[in-house]
């Protein structure tokens, strides 16, 4: 385990994503107990999630690959391969945000690293996530209980994306999705877009 500062950074690599929801819960009953807050930045296997709200029918085709009901907000995503995932577990007093700030540190946080790749991206109105002018970049969905946070951003590194052709991404009807490999039109690693991503969440959330 790493610090940048009192934030704890965990690199697991591949994790299931059962595995990585229960490890979620433990670290988060650990902040609430007053731990220091942590970052997950992992990569699961190919799984569908849908957020509390979700719209089954925004699932289109699931296939082979497993679906999970979950306890974040937001509709339906996928997570898999090439899919930077970032789960902050921290206390929003502790970090004086309310739940609308810490989606939008979120944002930031993606912006600048699109930024570092040289790729302009940004939030859109009315939604949440980050994308660019050929799609969406990067989906957001979080769960508070007791004031800390779970769940949290995944950003699209260089995954397949004809994947996202079988649901409606956030549910949004043939919603365009686009990575950071494609934008940049180059080849952009998990470890690049982590190693770029852990100073701006820190900046972002005020850790720097």
């Amino acid at each position: 385990m790493k610090r940048w500062g009192t934030l704890r950074l965990i690199q697991p690599g591949r994790v299931a994503f059962d595995d990585a929801w229960e490890w979620q819960r433990r670290l988060a009953a650990d902040v609430r107990a007053g731990s220091d807050p942590v970052l997950l930045l992992l990569e699961h296997p190919p799984v569908f999630t849908l957020g509390r709200n979700a719209d089954d029918s925004n699932l289109l085709n699931p296939g082979d690959i497993p679906v999970r009901r979950i306890d974040r907000g937001g509709d339906v995503t996928w997570h898999g391969p090439g899919q930077l995932v970032a789960y902050p577990i921290l206390s929003l007093r502790e970090r004086r945000l309310g739940v609308r700030g810490h989606v939008e540190a979120l944002e930031r946080a993606i912006v600048g690293v699109a930024a570092d790749f040289g790729v302009s991206a940004a939030p859109r109105e009315g939604c949440v996530g980050v994308w660019t002018a050929r799609g969406k970049l990067a989906s957001i969905g979080i769960r508070v209980a007791g004031g800390v946070t779970m769940h949290g951003a995944a950003l699209n590194v260089d995954p397949d994306l004809a994947t996202f052709a079988r649901i409606n991404p956030c549910g949004v009807k043939g919603g365009a999705v686009t990575s950071l490999a494609a934008e940049a039109g180059r080849r952009v690693t998990l470890g690049d877009a982590a190693e770029r991503f852990i100073p701006r969440f820190a900046e972002s959330f005020r850790f720097a």
